[in-house]
């Protein structure tokens, strides 16, 4: 029989859970959507894939971000997975900067802008909106996919961008 300790949320708690939590690599995913004419992005780690029937993914994204409001309000997302030497393209779309497009290639095919320089991506419907906590989950039909066959990605562990070798 395990145990649970029940720890109160505080200054202390919520950094060391941060610090837990950065020990799990993951790769680095640019999330973009529109917002009238306007293309919106934000770089997230918090992406998994969900179902093979439907094909679903989710994404995380914080309630604070105005990429939460459009992704609710457009209804489609892309996720465009980054790859090895992608470092400035993630640091890019996690600034708060207004024109996080500009000199960015991308693609508008399927309604929402696709990473060019992505090794793969991923247009989703929104089918659900889920809370999770300061998070809002979207859950993605996925629509069109696409990847590169050769390429390798780029990771996030303890606070810094990497490669897998």
């Amino acid at each position: 029989m395990s145990e649970s300790l029940e720890m109160p949320e505080t200054l202390d708690t919520k950094h060391a859970f941060r610090a837990t939590m950065s020990r799990l690599a993951s790769g680095v995913s640019v999330i973009t959507t529109r917002s009238g004419d306007a293309p919106i992005g934000v770089t997230a780690s918090a992406v998994t894939s969900l179902s093979m029937e439907p094909l679903q993914l989710i994404v995380c994204i914080s309630n604070r971000l105005f990429t939460r409001s459009a992704i609710a309000e457009h209804g489609r997302f892309a996720v465009n997975i980054l790859g090895e030497g992608g470092q400035a393209l993630a640091k890019n779309f996690a600034t708060s900067k207004e024109d996080k497009f500009a000199g960015v290639r991308v693609s508008e095919e399927h309604g929402v802008p696709v990473l060019t320089d992505a090794i793969a991506s991923v247009v989703c419907d929104v089918s659900a909106a889920l809370p999770g906590g300061d998070h809002t989950i979207f859950v993605g039909d996925a629509r069109h996919f696409e990847h590169q066959v050769e390429a390798r990605p780029l990771v996030y562990f303890a606070g810094a961008f990497g490669a897998m070798t």
